[in-house]
């Protein structure tokens, strides 16, 4: 997947390019959790400190409620919103640099629409976006295709459908991968992973998941976790964790490459991988963190889960993955340290506050945000080590920021905002 990226002029920014190693900023944010998926960005000039009155480059405000994390291409900042009792749809354009509302457009009326949860919304999924469209999607009540520039709707597709179930609602965000639109559909009543063509909106294929669920509770049929893209030995794999199991497919026929049978539901956090290993939370009631091989063909559920971790594990954050280290903040603010390979606890604290936005790495820092729009960045590392506390005065946060070369794009329930510091002065001379 190629990326735009730019480089500051040598000049300016020699001293940061000796201490950081690289002048290179990432300009995209296309996904939910970034270029990769994984929360990891390039983004050496990112803003450490910043308050409702430093810092802030533009707050706007975004009408009715959406937890969906911004997505940012080029000069754009694009957001979905819902009615409170979700019978109209949104997609908000913003501009990067200004935060005017370029385009907000009516997508979709539901009737009927299922009440859900109070701490969820009904434009909770995240949208993706690349050069030339924004896809956006909002579970079973409908998905679009639109003009990135223009915001024309050039398709729709509303047979996406799964009963999410009474008090809980969507979740469950998109990828792209080539010409295909990716998202999981798992619903009380059918769970499956479906694949669309990204410019008509045409089924290329669809995979129902193999689990067994003639003996499951239909409560706990559902989840909530989206498809991630990884490659080992050469092959690319789509892994994407459902309720009853975790399975990886071939990402250009939908065909079951592996799975791994386990007794969660409602899985939110989206997998990671590295070391050979994929990493995926299962259950909501009682998370818990499996590290699964890689290299397998068929059910492995008995040869290749190489450990797991029971204790404190997030129900909605997702893990991130630095060098040898894992770290994961479960819903209560306890944060664990873990060695990747081993799963060995390397350390174990405790942030203020409720999580539920998924961490951020860049910088060498990690971005931990909770739900009072307070972020705390952590030193990685096997010490316990906070840098720096920061806090906006607007909450709720959900939404995991997205970050684009300079800046973060923080989402609380009412506004939009860019955090920039100050571009260094080119004329101040470089030091040694």
């Amino acid at each position: 997947m190629i990326h735009a990226r730019y480089t500051y002029p040598i000049l300016t920014y020699c001293l940061l390019s000796l201490l950081s190693g690289s002048v290179v900023a990432q300009t995209n944010w296309d996904q939910f959790r970034g270029p990769e998926g994984n929360g990891h960005i390039e983004a050496p000039h990112l803003p450490t400190t910043w308050s409702e009155d430093k810092n802030v480059v533009w707050k706007t405000a975004i009408h009715d409620r959406g937890w969906s994390s911004p997505v940012v291409w080029d000069d754009q900042v694009w957001v979905t919103t819902a009615k409170l009792d979700g019978t109209k749809l949104y997609a908000v354009c913003l501009n990067k640099m200004t935060g005017k509302i370029i385009h907000d457009k009516h997508l979709f009326d539901v009737e009927n629409a299922q009440r859900i949860a109070a701490d969820n919304s009904y434009a909770t999924p995240t949208s993706v976006i690349d050069e030339k469209h924004v896809y956006v999607h909002y579970g079973t009540y409908g998905t679009a295709c639109l003009h990135r520039k223009t915001a024309e709707v050039l398709w729709t597709r509303r047979d996406l459908n799964c009963d999410h179930e009474v008090g809980a609602g969507p979740a469950s965000s998109p990828m792209l991968f080539g010409e295909l639109f990716i998202v999981n559909v798992d619903g009380r009543d059918v769970q499956y992973v479906s694949a669309l063509n990204k410019n008509t909106g045409k089924t290329v294929w669809k995979t129902t998941r193999s689990a067994d669920f003639t003996d499951v509770p239909v409560n706990k049929r559902k989840a909530y976790s989206m498809p991630s893209l990884i490659q080992h030995n050469g092959q690319l794999q789509l892994v994407s964790n459902g309720a009853q199991g975790c399975y990886a497919y071939d990402p250009e026929t939908g065909d079951e490459l592996w799975k791994i049978k386990h007794h969660g539901f409602s899985n939110a956090p989206r997998p990671v991988a590295g070391h050979g290993l994929l990493f995926t939370t299962v259950d909501r009631d009682n998370p818990q963190l499996w590290a699964i091989r890689l290299g397998g063909k068929g059910d492995v559920s008995d040869s290749h889960i190489a450990w797991k971790e029971t204790a404190a594990m997030p129900p909605r954050c997702s893990p991130l993955l630095v060098d040898d280290l894992l770290y994961l903040i479960n819903r209560l603010g306890i944060i664990t340290c873990l060695e990747a390979k081993s799963g060995k606890q390397v350390w174990r604290s405790r942030l203020p506050g409720s999580y539920s936005a998924s961490p951020i790495y860049a910088n060498d820092r990690i971005y931990v945000f909770n739900e009072d729009a307070t972020a705390f960045l952590l030193k990685p590392g096997r010490k316990f080590q906070i840098t720096q506390e920061n806090r906006l005065a607007q909450g709720i946060l959900v939404a995991t920021p997205a970050v684009s070369d300079r800046a973060l794009f923080i989402r609380t329930e009412n506004h939009v905002y860019r955090v920039e510091r100050p571009e260094i002065d080119s004329r101040q001379p470089c030091q040694p």
